[in-house]
């Protein structure tokens, strides 16, 4: 194990829960962490000879964090429109990914390409490396697995 990835594993939970209190947003939170370990990295060779590597650290995420905070400060002060709330997926979009989620990762990927990308068989055969034929199959055994799965919810409801 290399000096960094030991450092990291002994000093990601308590950077990621001083990021979290600091922001009270785990995705912020995690942002930070995973910047400030970028930066680290950058810096290795210099920044494992220092006393204390993890509190700057903790001085990049409380840095960020700050930044973050001038952000929405001058965001709100200047009257700026909060981004638009996206509206929730219908109780039908949720119903559709949770029955492709019960198909194997072939099949699932072929469907979403050709379905939702509009891409035809023959290029999602050269992007996946596989002959035609096989994409034909993936498709057909997903969209019947997808009747299936949708058939069983519908018995459920």
């Amino acid at each position: 194990m290399s000096d960094f990835e030991a450092f990291y594993r002994g000093t990601a939970p308590r950077l990621m829960r001083f990021a979290y209190g600091l922001t009270g947003g785990l995705a912020e939170a995690q942002d930070f962490t995973q910047e400030a370990y970028a930066r680290a990295w950058q810096r290795w060779a210099s920044l494992q000879r220092y006393d204390n590597p993890e509190a700057w650290l903790r001085l990049v995420v409380t840095r960020l964090a700050t930044d973050w905070w001038r952000r929405l400060t001058v965001r709100r002060s200047t009257g700026l429109p909060d981004p638009p709330n996206v509206p929730p997926p219908d109780e039908e979009l949720m119903t559709v990914v949770a029955a492709l989620k019960t198909l194997p990762i072939d099949q699932r990927r072929v469907l979403a390409m050709h379905y939702l990308l509009d891409q035809p068989v023959a290029e999602i055969a050269v992007e996946l490396s596989v002959p035609v034929n096989t994409v034909k199959s993936w498709l057909a055994r997903g969209r019947a697995g997808l009747a299936t799965a949708l058939g069983e919810r519908s018995h459920v409801n």
